[in-house]
């Protein structure tokens, strides 16, 4: 007959660390159980590591080959990249498990069964924290995050959310301030990046922008102001965040090879080579190739007669061609000094049928507002999402200074 046993969670004296007690009730004697013993290597993966070269002091060689191909449908592991972290899960000196971060949202698990390995993709797992972020700008957005202690991520964000009323490349000044209500993800005690912006408030030029996080009834997300109007619109302020503008629009500039005065139909946005660009709009590209004037050039049509060019690139990014559909922020290309440049640089231009404009003065319609059933729900919202981020007096004070 089977004794059955009761596993108490109190350690024994004079057992191992990884011993618990367990009780025979029907004997009533206290009897040691062994667990085995877990061990965790963590590291992160360097210059030329292969799944190979990770796995093969734990699992012979065939047996990484077989691991290898079960994982193509999940995750190649040929895949992995320099920088990412991994887990090593021992058992008894045995190896046991294997996990990956694929990126900051998705990881890889590898699991020893009895007789073969379960692979698995699964979300990571975050403590996730709702916090109040502040800073006033002296030179730039970016410093100034760095300054109150948080990563660039955050201010990628920010400018993300504000990118179709403020170019963070002309319009900031020392003074601007902003205020956000974010997600931080918390990872074994450490920041490991954010989620959503909940709220924000950045105050430019004297001017208060606001922000609020809303999905609608479809389930889609977006940005609006407090009266319920989206801040998206159909065309980005600028291609570009890390950069300052060396030339602008103007019919009459002195060429710096050519050293003539010539027209100049577009802006020059300075950045370091290999600074991504991004496409300001939804569209289709039109053109793509090399020029012996603007090098590595990308043409993009977009609805309603619009469209945008950009030039010199050093390079395309991943999957550029013909006909390709992009979405208004992705990287289409990286900052390079092809064809006619003293420098690296972006020379975007803009057209509207046929006719260029001036990008800087360009003003861009919005998307749809909020939905008038929805609207009741939003104002609520925003009223407590005001009252996390700001005290009321603060909100009057900012408003008063707006004026």
């Amino acid at each position: 007959m089977l004794h059955f046993f009761l596993i108490c969670v109190f350690f024994i004296s004079g057992l191992n660390s990884s011993a618990v007690a367990g009780l025979d009730k029907n004997t009533n004697r206290i009897f040691p159980i062994i667990l085995p013993d877990i061990q965790i290597v963590k590291k992160t993966v360097k210059n030329g590591d292969t799944i190979s070269t990770i796995l093969n002091q734990y699992l012979p060689l065939r047996t990484i080959y077989k691991i290898n191909d079960q994982s193509q449908d999940v995750f190649p592991l040929k895949q992995i990249r320099k920088g990412q972290r991994y887990k090593i899960i021992l058992r008894d000196n045995h190896f046991w498990g294997f996990e990956y971060d694929i990126d900051k949202n998705d990881r890889l698990i590898i699991q020893k069964e009895k007789d073969h390995f379960s692979i698995n993709q699964e979300p990571i797992d975050y403590e996730v924290e709702l916090e109040i972020v502040s800073a006033t700008i002296n030179y730039s957005l970016f410093e100034a995050v760095r300054i109150s202690g948080e990563k660039n991520e955050l201010g990628q964000k920010l400018s993300d959310i504000f990118a179709w009323d403020i170019d963070f490349i002309k319009d900031i000044q020392s003074g601007d301030q902003f205020k956000v209500l974010v997600e931080k993800r918390y990872r074994d005690g450490r920041l490991f990046g954010y989620g959503k912006i909940q709220a924000a408030f950045f105050k430019n030029k004297g001017t208060v922008y606001k922000a609020f996080l809303h999905k609608d009834s479809n389930g889609t997300s977006g940005y609006y102001d407090e009266n319920g109007k989206s801040l998206q619109k159909a065309f980005l302020k600028a291609p570009l965040t890390y950069s300052r503008i060396s030339s602008g629009f103007t019919k009459k500039r002195l060429h710096p090879i050519f050293k003539e005065y010539r027209s100049h139909p577009g802006v020059d946005y300075a950045a370091p080579k290999g600074t991504p660009i991004k496409t300001v709009g939804d569209g289709i590209i039109a053109k793509i190739g090399f020029q012996k004037g603007l090098g590595n050039y990308i043409t993009i049509r977009h609805p309603n007669g619009y469209t945008t060019n950009y030039n010199h690139m050093c390079k395309f990014a991943s999957g550029m061609k013909t006909n390709k559909r992009v979405l208004q922020g992705d990287v289409i290309g990286y900052v390079g000094m092809t064809g006619y440049a003293t420098g690296p640089h972006l020379d975007f231009r803009m057209t509207k049928n046929g006719k260029l404009i001036d990008p800087l003065k360009y003003k861009s319609p919005s998307a749809n507002p909020i939905k008038s059933e929805e609207m009741e729900h939003f104002l609520v919202r925003i009223s407590e999402l005001s009252k996390k981020i700001f005290m009321v007096e603060e909100i009057v004070l900012l408003d008063k200074n707006a004026t």
